[in-house]
């Protein structure tokens, strides 16, 4: 069974709103929990089709938002919890990732929407159900709105954020605008609001930076003074962590890509070995902030460079829907043109580049290897799919909703087997010319351990060198510490043996 959350209240401490797929794997129902109790009631049943519920301020479910064949979505809206659903908004397949409800307005008529529809990047409007109509309050050409300070009492719509380079806010709410101007001087990380007491005197403020685990202060809206309460990793300050920079080039079709670079501390000798560390998703993105594995990577001695690719999401629908069916193609171009800005740079050494990543990921250096092991000196795979065909074959029965999702912009197996064929690595393993580590978790529900045996299989069959590492007690990734440290040791071994950066004994 899968938990997703719905809502929490400070109005109904011993309850929460979660979706379970209780009584059938494939479908989440909206249930309230009793916290003293544990006791379960379902409070919305699935049709078949709701993919994410929204509870409003009562803490009554009476949103929803449905998937539809052709890969959009529609959110369904209703009066009370007893009332029959209305389609409010409906989002084209082109739309769909980039837009969905935040939460209803502070009477509870409207909802606050993340919306993209005659526009490139997802907008915060306002929508009215009863004309249709929606008003813009944050948006930007080409940075989705990704997050919205909701006054926890009003449920006014006080602040939205943009994430450029680095997450930036845009006030809404004059009564706050000082206040936020004061916490920026608070630290130079980036933040956001936490918590904040009933009588709105005292907030709980979180930041995060490069260099160093989240900081909390507590910020004093009368006096706009902060205090230090506490930072969630001090162990890391006795160490001397690198820096993270935004760096952006153009594709080679005229794309701006975005990414970061992370570099050894100090003034390390260029070109220097380098990796590049794929993010999962692929529809998610890489950001400003503390990345352990990037710190890892630069403390072996590695240049760390992390690559938004067209089909990421947060820079607006058109950058994501250049990803549809590119997998292994220009989605694969832009991390291949990434390497080379950096060597051309003068901040990687060509000879001595790897590609690493988990999920997507991991796919993407299956790829590498495949489709371009002249660039890559060695892969890491983390539970990658090598065969598109089954990867989305065997989609976990909760993802059964989301299919055309898949279907359109990855492939659908059942009338393009062959173009799915053609961007699945597994199908060119002949081609692999460099040593790949793949890992993998005997659990995974998303990317099944079958996906790594097929290719595991076949290069051994062809004699190519590879280490492969089946962890029996975890998923889709790592969790367990103790397997996390024994698949580090292996890899910054593996990566010591083909880049010559250092390992730990």
């Amino acid at each position: 069974m899968q938990a997703q959350p719905i809502e929490r209240s400070r109005r109904f401490p011993d309850a929460l709103l979660v979706g379970l797929n209780k009584e059938s794997p494939e479908l989440h129902d909206a249930y309230k929990l009793t916290l003293s109790t544990g006791e379960l009631e379902m409070v919305a049943k699935n049709p078949g089709n709701v993919v994410g519920w929204v509870a409003d301020h009562d803490f009554e479910v009476r949103g929803a938002v449905t998937s539809t064949p052709e890969g959009g979505s529609i959110l369904l809206l209703r009066d009370s919890a007893q009332g029959d659903w209305q389609e409010a908004v409906s989002w084209g397949k082109e739309d769909a990732l980039t837009s969905g409800p935040v939460g209803f307005t502070p009477g509870g008529e409207g909802m606050y929407l993340f919306d993209s529809r005659g526009a490139n990047a997802a907008r915060l409007v306002v929508l009215d159900p009863a004309s249709g109509e929606t008003e813009v309050l944050v948006e930007d050409p080409r940075y989705d709105v990704g997050d919205v300070m909701i006054h926890p009492e009003t449920r006014e719509a006080q602040a939205a954020a943009v994430e450029r380079a680095r997450t930036e806010w845009v006030v809404l709410d004059d009564a706050i605008r000082e206040d936020f101007e004061a916490i920026k001087g608070l630290n130079r990380g980036d933040f956001a609001v936490t918590s904040r007491d009933r009588a709105d005197e005292r907030w709980i403020v979180a930041f995060t930076a490069d260099d160093g685990g989240a900081s909390y202060y507590s910020y004093d809206r009368s006096s706009r003074t902060g205090t230090h309460l506490l930072d969630a990793r001090p162990d890391l300050a006795g160490y001397v962590l690198a820096r993270m920079e935004p760096i952006s080039f153009t594709s080679r079709d005229g794309l701006v890509i975005e990414g970061y670079l992370t570099l050894p501390p100090g003034d390390p000798e260029r070109p220097m070995p380098m990796v590049l560390n794929v993010h999962g998703g692929p529809w998610a993105r890489d950001g400003w902030g503390y990345d352990p594995e990037a710190q890892w990577l630069a403390n072996r001695g590695y240049a760390c460079l992390q690559v938004n690719f067209r089909g990421s999401t947060g820079y607006g629908k058109d950058f994501l829907n250049a990803g549809n069916k590119e997998w292994a193609a220009k989605m694969h171009d832009d991390l291949v043109d990434a390497v080379r800005w950096a060597v051309d740079e003068g901040v990687a050494d060509g000879e001595r580049v790897a590609i690493y990543g988990g999920s997507y990921g991991g796919y993407a250096a299956l790829v590498g290897a495949t489709f371009t092991p002249e660039i890559f000196r060695c892969a890491v795979d983390i539970v990658g799919p090598s065969n598109l065909i089954t990867l989305i074959q065997s989609v976990p029965p909760y993802w059964k909703p989301l299919l055309s999702i898949f279907h359109e912009r990855v492939g659908n197996p059942e009338t393009e087997e062959e173009f799915l064929k053609s961007r699945s690595p597994l199908f060119f393993v002949d081609r692999i010319q460099i040593p790949m580590l793949v890992a993998q978790g005997a659990n995974d529900p998303r990317v099944k351990q079958a996906e790594a045996e097929q290719v595991v299989a076949a290069m051994r069959e062809k004699g190519i060198d590879h280490e492969y590492m089946l962890f029996e007690d975890e998923g889709h990734g790592f969790a367990r510490p103790e397997n996390r440290l024994e698949f580090y040791a292996a890899a910054e071994r593996f990566l010591a043996r083909h880049l010559g950066g250092r390992y730990e004994e």
